[in-house]
């Protein structure tokens, strides 16, 4: 409940992770009492009920007061004034708290106290029901909040800021646990409830992690191919021509698997409605220069996991000459993987051009930048870092409001990869160099999976430096 743009719909849309549900910057975009169910392996764990707000609250309160004998007095008014067309709306939104539901107030804790909101106040005081207020200031004006506080505290059993615009999981797991605080009856099925909603998240991170592991080995494994007849290739220009193309094909390749694995996230994470600002990291090109200098690992670092993945692929080189090479391939495979390493500026894939019979077939891929996976792999983390703490209630917000909250500071721009540990970063590549040849390196992908799996956890319980969000 609440007054009209206190920011109902966008408590309800967050609480429920329903992007579908109407909202309007203006006021008054909730019109009837609908209901939204909480739906978890196909059960309903709790249903929120979104109201229009009290149109008479006053000649409400003054039947409350005047019949206070009433055990009742939500359903007692609803059975007296429920075919009053006056009372229509304020039938509407008392009939749930007849038949037994808690209550919920949404305020706008940026504006000043009115003697319409003290009447709701005494008003929903006097139903008896369990209640809770949340304060729900998307502006950064503070100054209401203290007397908002003290009023509220008043009436109701609970009382809790809570930002519909920018609520992560971690704060509304913390609502929902709230919510036991106002009656003591609730504690078992809310209790079920956020073990419902825990258990759903823990299953979406590893569907995450299984789209990203996914996205890992169809990007390393890409290739693309143009076979163009001997005579029509005039000069060496057109030969490098047919070569930047080939570039532009395998960029474009990677750029459409990250997308398809950016709708599966979205999807883990029941976003449809999805707005980047255009200073994003997310919102650059893949293969940017403003994406290159802020994700993915150091030169160091990047040498010293080069090192332990080119190794490793060297001694696929020992396999191929037939042992010819009299075990030198894993020596100069370390020696070039750290090369590569140090070199950011390598590029992207080799070339490969076979000639026969009167044709050339120009193939591109797969990856050998090994720098690449680990500016893929933080780009796709930060997609779900976004998608897990994106509130679905932010479609309401105004972006360009001038008191709105603002996003957290981000101080250097560097993606997720670069905190973890050495060993981490040698187990990533060597899942990445696997994965380039196409091999199963299921002791190598699994550690990565749960590297994975990790950050993300540690992401949507705050664990992680979430600065890196606002990128």
């Amino acid at each position: 409940m609440g007054h009209p743009n206190a920011g109902k719909s966008s408590v309800v849309a967050t609480l429920t992770e329903n992007d579908h549900i109407a909202i309007d910057k203006r006021a008054g975009t909730t019109t009837t009492t609908d209901e939204y169910p909480v739906i978890i392996d196909g059960r309903v764990v709790m249903m929120f009920v979104d109201t229009p707000g009290f149109q008479n609250p006053s000649d409400i309160l003054e039947w409350f007061q005047a019949h206070a004998e009433e055990s009742d007095l939500a359903g007692a008014f609803v059975a007296e004034h429920g075919d009053d067309p006056m009372f229509s709306h304020d039938c509407a939104l008392l009939r749930p708290v007849a038949h037994g539901a808690g209550i919920i107030l949404v305020v706008d804790g940026s504006k000043r106290i009115k003697e319409k909101d003290r009447t709701e106040m005494e008003l929903l005081r006097l139903t008896g029901r369990p209640r809770m207020a949340i304060l729900n200031n998307l502006s950064n004006v503070s100054k209401h909040m203290p007397a908002w506080q003290d009023a509220l505290n008043k009436s109701f059993n609970s009382v809790r800021e809570f930002n519909a615009h920018r609520a992560t999981y971690a704060e509304r797991i913390a609502l929902l646990g709230a919510l036991k605080t106002i009656d003591q009856r609730w504690e078992p099925m809310l209790d079920e409830t956020i073990r419902a909603f825990r258990e759903d998240w823990a299953r979406r991170i590893e569907q995450s992690a299984d789209t990203i592991i996914q996205l890992m080995k169809d990007a390393l494994t890409k290739r693309v191919t143009r076979v163009v007849k001997v005579d029509d290739i005039k000069s060496d220009d057109q030969r490098e021509a047919i070569q930047q193309q080939l570039t532009e094909a395998l960029q474009q390749a990677l750029r459409q698997l990250e997308v398809e694995a950016q709708q599966d996230i979205r999807g883990h994470f029941r976003h449809n409605v999805w707005d980047l600002s255009s200073t994003s990291l997310l919102a650059k090109d893949l293969f940017s220069e403003e994406v290159e200098e802020a994700l993915g690992l150091r030169q160091r670092q990047l040498a010293m996991a080069g090192a332990a993945a080119g190794a490793v692929s060297g001694g696929a080189i020992d396999l191929g000459l037939g042992g010819m090479s009299f075990g030198t391939g894993a020596l100069i495979g370390g020696l070039v993987g750290g090369a590569l390493g140090v070199l950011g500026g390598a590029a992207l894939a080799k070339v490969d051009i076979q000639r026969t019979l009167g044709v050339e077939r120009f193939s591109m891929g797969p990856v050998t930048n090994p720098r690449f996976p680990f500016v893929l792999l933080d780009r796709i983390i930060l997609y779900a870092a976004r998608a897990m703490n994106w509130a679905h209630g932010r479609q309401a917000a105004d972006e360009t409001a001038p008191n709105r909250v603002p996003d957290k500071e981000v101080g250097r721009k560097r993606g997720f990869t670069e905190g973890l540990s050495a060993e981490d970063h040698r187990t990533l590549a060597r899942f990445f160099a696997a994965a380039r040849r196409g091999k199963d390196d299921s002791p190598h992908e699994d550690q990565s999976r749960e590297i994975i799996v990790g950050i993300l956890r540690g992401l949507s319980t705050s664990s992680v430096d979430d600065a890196r969000m606002g990128l």
